[in-house]
């Protein structure tokens, strides 16, 4: 595919700078080039106010987990940037998640659960497999991968797997509680964020665990007409093109799953790869076909024109498939 690297050095925000360089030039993280365009994105007034956002984890509940102005998600973005973990919201934020581990490893979140969905109604520090991972994920990318604390976590949720992918699981606490679905199903969102945490450490990107979780995925898409376990469907929706990576789309299944090389030859990877492919312009870029709302002030918060967010990780996913 054509490479629109000019337009997204150009002008882009500092975040996308920094990812062409580093993940599509493939410079190294010394250059002046890279360390600057690292330098300015905690500079942005933007991300200044994501930052300020996260003063809020110890007190706004999870109550759905595609709220996309929720403080996860922001913290998973922020990774995504390439923020330092020294940034002290950051650093202060990860010292409350690793204050807040559950005695099964994963790490807990500020949830409340109506009752008519199992739960008590009320605030309260439990983890679910819908979350959990996230987190996870978060503190991996911010370079705490051998803290024991994040390996106890790491190892929880990966032992948690079965033969088709993760269920829906939660903590012991929150007892019969699960999503919409049959309990032998696989829950397709928690096998997608567990893939993705997983992905971020290398001794697991081989795992057996990792391997069962991808086929179940790729299998949801070859039936993907007749299933959708836990009413995650791969129809119209989540054909669509959004940014940031929060919830089930075919956007972030491809970011995650193409961070697997053994997994690249595989036909039906291949199959969503071109299926992003064709969405491209003449010129390489991609345009966002759905938009979270929380997130309207961001470049990619429209589906007018091209996003060079949407662009960058659209085609670092295809040209790590050499697509």
């Amino acid at each position: 595919m054509k490479i629109p690297i000019e337009w997204l050095l150009d002008g882009s925000p500092p975040w996308v700078q920094y990812h062409t360089r580093l993940d599509l030039l493939h410079q190294s993280e010394t250059e002046p080039e890279v360390i600057a365009a690292r330098a300015a994105i905690g500079e942005h007034p933007l991300v200044h106010e994501l930052l300020s956002g996260l003063t809020s984890w110890t007190v706004t509940p999870i109550k759905r987990h595609n709220d996309a102005a929720h403080p996860l998600h922001k913290l998973t973005f922020l990774a995504d940037l390439g923020l330092y973990a020294s940034y002290p919201a950051i650093r202060s934020i990860l010292d409350q998640i690793l204050s807040r581990q559950s005695k099964e490893g994963p790490f807990q979140i500020l949830v409340n659960i109506p009752p008519n969905f199992g739960g008590s109604g009320h605030d309260e520090w439990q983890w679910m497999l819908c979350d959990a991972p996230s987190i996870l994920y978060a503190l991996l990318k911010f370079g705490l991968e051998k803290d024991s604390r994040t390996q106890a976590a790491v190892e929880r949720l990966a032992g948690l797997v079965r033969e088709n992918g993760w269920p829906c699981a939660a903590a012991p606490e929150l007892g019969k509680f699960r999503g919409p679905g049959r309990k032998d199903d696989p829950c397709p969102y928690a096998t997608l964020i567990i893939l993705k945490a997983l992905s971020q450490s290398p001794p697991w990107r081989d795992s057996s665990a990792c391997r069962a979780g991808a086929e179940t995925l790729l299998d949801l898409w070859s039936e993907r007409k007749r299933r959708k376990p836990y009413l995650f469907a791969m129809g119209t929706d989540f054909g669509r093109l959004k940014a940031p990576l929060i919830w089930y789309d075919i956007l972030h299944v491809l970011d995650v799953l193409s961070q697997f090389p053994w997994l690249h030859p595989d036909v039906r990877l291949r199959e969503i790869a071109a299926t992003v492919a064709a969405k491209a312009d003449d010129q390489g870029r991609f345009t966002p076909e759905s938009v979270w709302m929380a997130w309207k002030g961001w470049e990619f918060g429209q589906k007018r024109e091209p996003s060079p967010w949407v662009t960058l990780i659209t085609t670092r996913a295809l040209q790590r498939l050499q697509i």
